[in-house]
């Protein structure tokens, strides 16, 4: 039975592509092998239904058919529909839309070989370059406060060390391919309903370079990197926000054979303080009074982010129901030079908790002569 991509990403068949990213980097997060609780194929499965369905050519062809197979369709005069057409519909000859074919092949190789048909070779590919990957780091509301530096160990494919990416053994030589014979290419008949085409396809055995090596290298048999744990420091910068992105070029995936790697996507986390809450780059403070020093006009002593004490006085008149703004004692804004630290920071926001005093006789007496 073919595999509910929909279904496994938990998004409508109506989702757009920004809904199925989101999809998946959440569900990716939360089955990842290195996570605690993590699930190895679910996460392949997970990456599997983003690699099609974030791609609109094999998204349309899944739609239509029920699958992403290369090749797969229906020929002229095989299988249901009138005359072989997808779902029964005839070509008019206009109003052409590439698209509606994908399912009998890609409509781009189709071009390909018309255009080599004419003498314009298009440029093959060969290597991949690795795979973009996304981890999360947790960290304290000082720390996004004042910046840290994190040190990362994560699980992913790497440069293999022992050929250095090349994918041969230790002085080994490449030799030519036999199955392309050295010309990196293939070239396979096609049947659709524009009729029959010459079609070149990258070497599946070389990957398109036209040459493999004599003698693979034993440790990554020959494909250049392997899995292995990456260790990476980042910094977190003053500022940050929660579910913020940091993207570390090149520290994703390792390309194969020494192409360029995918990059590292950092999902930061700020955890929950016990005394601040954020919004924005102000902070939020809870503070308990009482009724008496309300009345004495106490001055009141808040926290601050710092770890420092403020002394604040309540202004005459002030709502207790509203909140006192401490100018610039929040946290800064993101990005702001060091320099500029204290001038570039929120405020911090005091939310009264007014507290009625324990009664008792000589209270009573005072505040009874207040009323005389």
């Amino acid at each position: 039975m073919p595999k509910d991509y929909y279904r496994i990403l938990g998004v409508e068949k109506t989702a757009s592509d920004e809904e199925v990213k989101k999809a998946y980097r959440k569900l990716a997060h939360q089955y990842h092998p290195d996570r605690p609780g993590g699930n190895e194929q679910k996460f392949k499965e997970i990456n599997e239904a983003y690699q099609i369905l974030s791609d609109k050519t094999k998204r349309i062809q899944y739609d239509r058919f029920g699958t992403a197979e290369p090749n797969f369709g229906a020929h002229p005069g095989q299988g249901g529909g009138y005359g072989g057409f997808p779902n029964g519909e005839p070509f008019d000859g206009f109003g052409f839309d590439p698209s509606q074919f994908s399912g009998v092949g890609d409509f781009s190789d189709i071009m390909d070989s018309i255009f080599e048909g004419m003498g314009v070779r298009p440029q093959r590919k060969t290597y991949e370059r690795g795979s973009d990957i996304e981890t999360q780091v947790d960290v304290t509301l000082e720390e996004a406060f004042l910046g840290a530096s994190k040190t990362l160990r994560i699980r992913t494919l790497m440069t293999c060390e022992t050929c250095k990416g090349k994918g041969a053994a230790q002085g080994s030589s490449f030799e030519k391919c036999t199955a392309c014979d050295g010309k990196g290419e293939i070239r396979e008949q096609r049947r659709t309903f524009f009729g029959t085409f010459s079609q070149v396809k990258a070497c599946e055995k070389c990957h398109g370079t036209g040459e493999i090596p004599k003698n693979a290298c034993l440790a990554c048999r020959g494909a250049g990197r392997v899995a292995s744990v990456r260790e990476i420091k980042i910094e977190i910068l003053p500022g940050i926000g929660d579910n913020q992105l940091i993207k570390v070029k090149g520290m994703g995936e390792a390309g194969e054979r020494g192409v360029a790697g995918g990059d590292l996507y950092v999902r930061v986390r700020v955890s929950r303080h016990p005394i601040f809450e954020r919004q924005g780059n102000d902070l939020i403070v809870w503070h308990e009074v009482n009724v008496l020093d309300l009345l004495l006009g106490k001055p009141v002593v808040v926290p601050t982010i710092e770890g420092k004490k403020i002394t604040v006085e309540i202004p005459a008149g002030f709502d207790l129901k509203g909140r006192l703004r401490i100018p610039r004692e929040g946290m800064p804004h993101f990005g702001a030079a060091r320099a500029m630290f204290a001038a570039n920071r929120g405020d911090l926001l005091v939310d009264f908790i007014v507290k009625a005093p324990k009664p008792n006789g000589k209270l009573k007496r005072i505040l009874g002569s207040l009323g005389e």
